[in-house]
């Protein structure tokens, strides 16, 4: 049993110093589980993440910005029958004390004009606008192209 506690006592302290790199807020919006897909040459990449909305109000995303590409625009992927686009939007909204995935297949942020080659298994600074002005700003993981 002591030894347990121990462990506990051990571990506890590491697992919340990790939190950050995996959920971030600064006020009613939280950005969680940020990752961008590394493509060869000027290829765009697409980015993912979780957005989780903590107000009684929805809150659109309006914008995602990083130094580390010249360009990036919220798009859409839209199905009809067999076939599938991108579309760009304006906005994704979260719901109220809701959650919005921005995933492979459906929202995500494409990446334009990369400034200087990813390496995967590092992290860039990515800056979340919001409708309400909120500005969250989160580290995410630079992963090869199947993601992983």
């Amino acid at each position: 049993m002591y030894r347990t506690l121990c462990r506990i006592a051990f571990a506890l302290p590491l697992a919340v110093a990790a939190l950050p790199a995996f959920a971030v807020s600064s006020g009613s919006m939280m950005v969680s589980d940020c990752w961008i897909r590394s493509m060869p040459g000027d290829t765009p990449s697409g980015g993912y993440f979780k957005l989780m909305n903590m107000s009684d109000q929805p809150i659109d995303l309006v914008g995602v910005g990083t130094d580390a590409f010249g360009m990036s625009m919220l798009h859409q992927t839209q199905s009809s029958g067999s076939t599938s686009k991108m579309v760009m939007v304006d906005k994704a909204t979260v719901p109220a004390n809701g959650t919005l995935a921005f995933a492979p297949g459906g929202y995500h942020v494409m990446f334009e004009k990369v400034r200087k080659p990813l390496t995967v298994g590092s992290s860039i600074p990515v800056t979340f606008k919001f409708s309400d002005g909120e500005r969250v700003e989160a580290q995410c993981a630079v992963r090869n192209a199947a993601g992983q």
